[in-house]
């Protein structure tokens, strides 16, 4: 009997709106799927943080040259740091509440579609970034968009909506913040490092964004106006913030960042905190495969 490649795919039960009895379905679905495309699948649900790590890890240990990750920004954030300068390739089926690397990369948001591609598709090389260490794959930052994803994250019930209502509550006593980049100071309201375009939701951060180019977007929102709020966003549905007197970017290999307290970030839409005042952001060019 010929060798069958392998094929690891890993489950978060908790990501996205799925119902338990939903995300079986789709299991069988993805067993059936991989028998017929060829591959010897192993499917296995997480059941602690970080444990999508620990199983790309081993997978790319043993040589296992597709690895799906099944979930939100969070689950292939924490598969893809193991899969990185790595011959195994990530398989993207998003069940998230944001899906921002899948809507960039075009991944279907249709989890047996995606499914699909991650079993037809062709492993393609795409950038990543560092953030203090902390990799990421579609946006890392500073400012007011770490201080929604930290209150977003303690909130019971995920999604658009629950994100919205938090950033807008959040968006009326917040203040911009000092920051000195590279040495210079600026005071802003956010400070972003994109290499995909956009947060997720089709929120558009970086609109011109290349995955692939070697460079991260450095996006900074100045501080604005309250009144000015509702036209930016709009702008940040609409792919159109890069035409905005409050938005200025660059396109960077490296960056350090530095402010007077501990470093409020986000990596992915995960909140994390930095006791250090100062931070380093770096792209990795070409060092994932994704499959495509």
């Amino acid at each position: 009997m010929a060798h069958q490649p392998g094929l690891l795919a890993i489950i978060n039960p908790l990501s996205g709106t799925a119902t338990p009895a939903q995300k079986e379905q789709l299991r069988h679905y993805l067993t059936q799927k991989a028998q017929a495309a060829g591959y010897a699948a192993e499917i296995v649900v997480t059941t602690h943080a970080g444990h999508a790590t620990e199983l790309a890890t081993e997978a790319v240990r043993l040589g296992i040259g597709r690895v799906l990750a099944i979930g939100g920004d969070g689950t292939i954030n924490e598969t893809a740091r193991a899969l990185r300068q790595s011959s195994s390739a990530l398989g993207i089926v998003p069940m998230g509440s944001g899906n921002g690397l899948a809507r960039h990369l075009g991944v279907p948001l249709n989890a047996k579609l995606a499914i699909e591609k991650a079993l037809s598709g062709r492993p393609v090389l795409i950038d990543s970034g560092e953030i203090g260490e902390h990799p990421f794959f579609c946006t890392a930052g500073f400012g007011f968009e770490a201080n929604v994803a930290h209150v977003f994250a303690q909130q019971p019930v995920r999604g658009l909506s629950t994100y919205a209502r938090m950033a807008y509550r959040a968006f009326w006593n917040y203040q911009p913040s000092l920051y000195r980049i590279n040495g210079e100071e600026k005071r802003l309201f956010s400070l972003t490092f994109a290499n995909a375009g956009q947060f997720g939701n089709n929120a558009w951060i970086a609109p011109t964004a290349n995955i692939a180019d070697g460079r991260l977007d450095q996006c900074a929102l100045v501080p604005f106006p309250k009144s000015a709020g509702g036209g930016l966003v709009w702008r940040l549905f609409n792919k159109s913030l890069d035409r905005s007197t409050y938005w200025q970017s660059s396109l960077i290999t490296k960056a350090t960042v530095e402010t007077n307290g501990p470093l409020l970030i986000h990596a992915d839409g995960e909140p994390l905190t930095l006791a250090q005042s100062c931070c380093d952001v770096r792209v990795l060019p070409e060092s994932l495969l994704v499959l495509l």
